[in-house]
């Protein structure tokens, strides 16, 4: 029996794009296997949002290699969309698959095909759902795919096409079906989880409330969202609803207007304020992460300090700081205003010691709080942990009997890692 690893590489939505494929392999026979390893099989699925993803592709190929000279290594994903040229020339690589074929890997592989006979024409007009079963307790939940924004730093309408996404109904069929293998959390992803519905005649919030209505899910959580599609209408869904977890992930980018407009991104800091101040106000207790980029050409000192003093005073719980990194066929790798690398780390080095402070006081302030935690099966140092409805990261004396259910917990304190040490309320 042939042996086959995985190793993914990005955003959520790799992941369960991964998990989809690999439940292939697995299903005709094959042996899953830790890609530290010796495999048969070696599959990358890829990233190409920087050039340090991008450099981590790489490695994770010569480490394949190196690790079994005989092996099939196959690359696929967003990486190999663009840069077919690059990795082949890597003269390590056996079969190459973009994201418009990259489904098809397990007959690529069973028919010996080569890469001189492989379609590499792309085709981005039919979606292909997928779901994570990783994880016994949490699954993430594929809903989407593709970008119509073409914001000028980024290279994922090119890699993955435009926007289209599941139905309603398909959607429904996979959540139930997770929902009687155990599973009590689902997390929807995609590349632009707000645009769910839009050439189907549907929408996010009738997927939201159809989930709530139909299914037996637990706990649902929403991926990063774009601040223009995260209506008024959504924020009240999830504010009303009992599964629903207010945790939220958006796209923010630059506090500067200025900034905001060079990269194409289509509200102004006054819209996104609003939005956070609507979410705070519905929901007191949400836990806001925001995504913002340092060192956009043309950020000048002056356009950074507005960006970090607008952050600073914004209500969010956490950052997630990028350090901007020039992708070829964007618009935004020949604008004027180039930034030196050193002074993009020491800007997201700022940021991050603010996102820092902002989490550490955001833990302090659900002290003494009740909350719901679903209970993972990791151990470690004798503790498990879970989340709360709104990812406050809690841990406890590790009991097995406890994993893949929910408690309601006092949060008692704070330790130096970073959890919340609890009171299991019976």
């Amino acid at each position: 029996m042939k042996t086959v690893a995985f190793h993914t590489i990005g955003c959520k939505l790799n992941f369960a794009e991964s998990s989809a494929i690999a439940r292939k392999f697995k299903n005709k026979g094959y042996i899953i296997s830790n890609f530290g390893s010796k495999a048969d099989i070696y599959v990358i699925n890829t990233c190409s949002v920087t050039s340090s993803a991008e450099k981590k592709c790489r490695q994770a190929i010569r480490q394949a290699r190196k690790r079994n000279p005989d092996a099939i290594i196959a690359v696929i994903g967003c990486y190999s969309e663009l840069r077919y040229d690059e990795i082949e020339n890597l003269k390590l690589v056996d079969i190459i698959l973009g994201n418009s074929n990259k489904y098809d890997l397990l007959d690529y592989i069973e028919s010996t095909a080569n890469n001189d006979e492989i379609d590499r024409v792309a085709n981005f007009e039919k979606f292909c759902p997928a779901i994570s079963y990783d994880e016994r307790t949490r699954s993430f939940l594929k809903i989407q795919d593709g970008c119509d924004y073409y914001c000028t730093y980024c290279t994922v309408p090119f890699a993955r096409g435009m926007s289209r996404s599941a139905s309603i109904q398909e959607i429904l069929n996979m959540i139930n079906l997770a929902v009687d293998n155990g599973i009590k959390e689902i997390v929807l992803t995609g590349v632009n989880v707000g645009d769910f519905g839009k050439k189907n005649g549907e929408s996010l919030a009738r997927l939201l409330i159809q989930i709530e209505e139909i299914t037996k899910l637990e706990r649902l959580r929403i991926s990063s969202i774009e601040p223009d599609l995260l209506s008024k209408e959504l924020i009240n869904i999830i504010s009303n609803s009992d599964i629903i977890a207010p945790h939220f992930h958006i796209s923010m980018q630059s506090g500067s207007d200025n900034i905001l407009r060079l990269m194409n991104r289509k509200y102004d800091t006054a819209f996104f304020s609003e939005k956070i101040n609507m979410i705070k106000e519905n929901m007191p207790d949400a836990f806001i992460a925001i995504d913002v980029i340092t060192g956009f050409p043309g950020e000048t000192d002056k356009e950074f300090n507005i960006t970090k003093k607008y952050i600073q005073n914004l209500p969010v719980s956490e950052l997630h700081v990028f350090t901007y990194s020039e992708r070829p066929g964007t618009k935004a790798a020949n604008m004027p205003g180039y930034v030196q690398n050193g002074i993009r780390q020491e800007r997201t080095a700022e940021l991050l010691e603010i996102s820092k402070q902002k989490k550490k006081n955001f833990y302090i302030s659900s002290l003494n709080s009740f909350h719901k935690v679903l209970w993972e099966a990791k151990q470690y140092k004798g503790f498990m942990s879970g989340y709360t409805e709104n990812y406050l990261k809690v841990k406890c004396d590790y009991d097995e009997t406890k994993i893949n259910t929910v408690q309601k917990v006092l949060l008692t304190q704070t330790d130096e890692d970073g959890t919340f040490r609890c009171f299991i309320d019976e």
